[in-house]
């Protein structure tokens, strides 16, 4: 078990070729700045074997290759590094504004949202709006960024059924997240709006618009707007 600067991390074996360092059982920002702060460290000063690195929301995914290393080595150097994290220096983070459509064909799910906490579509819209987001990490598929800070007023489950179809850019929340859909995919998240704004592409550095440590904003947008802004995007 570590200790300080480690902030108590722990080792669960994952697969034969991979190891999970975990910072806490619980979302925090404490625990989500340990990750990054390994994540950074790993990035900087690449251990030779490891092949990915899966951050999420209060651990670390290495995946290595097993003809270079053993979980025992790997934890040992791994451990070293935990011992420097104050060291690190992370990025100031980037402030992002991402403009949505609320309710109506975008956001289908909001009525229901409206329903279930006793809200008008305006007060829920204000409430979503509202917030500053914290990237958390990105997953599920390339680009789909795990939003932390949802208004305790709008934490509501997932839907019973997943739909099989979430079109581009539908903003959804599920418990206390909130996110957007990069691509067309099947999804349980509650659907509030959509963005006309591409959150992946190809041709752009990065690829992704979001990264891990960004604090994100929604503004709301009218329908006018938003096809002119999606024309834009084309």
């Amino acid at each position: 078990m570590v200790t300080s600067p480690g902030q108590g991390a722990r080792f669960q074996f994952a697969s034969d070729q991979s190891l999970l360092v975990y910072f806490g059982q619980e979302i925090t920002l404490d625990a989500h700045q340990q990750v990054r702060k390994l994540l950074r460290l790993l990035q900087l000063e690449p251990v030779a074997g490891i092949r990915n690195l899966h951050p999420a929301y209060c651990s670390l995914l290495v995946k290595f290759d097993a003809l270079r290393l053993r979980h025992d080595e790997l934890e040992a150097i791994l451990r070293q590094y935990l011992e420097r994290l104050e060291e690190v220096s992370l990025p100031e983070p980037r402030q992002m504004e991402i403009p949505v459509c609320y309710g109506g064909e975008f956001g289908p799910d909001l009525a229901d949202v409206c329903a279930i906490h006793g809200l008008t579509p305006a007060q829920a819209i204000e409430l979503h709006a509202s917030a500053e987001y914290l990237v958390y990490f990105l997953g599920f598929v390339p680009g789909f960024a795990y939003l932390g800070g949802l208004p305790e007023e709008l934490v509501t489950p997932r839907l019973a059924t997943p739909r099989r179809r979430v079109p581009r850019g539908s903003v959804g929340i599920a418990g206390d997240q909130t996110g957007v859909y990069p691509f067309a995919t099947p999804g349980g998240w509650r659907l509030l709006g959509r963005t006309p704004i591409a959150m992946f592409r190809s041709d752009r550095d990065g690829l992704s618009l979001l990264s891990i440590g960004d604090r994100v904003r929604f503004t709301p947008i009218t329908a006018e707007r938003f096809a002119a802004l999606e024309k834009a995007w084309e």
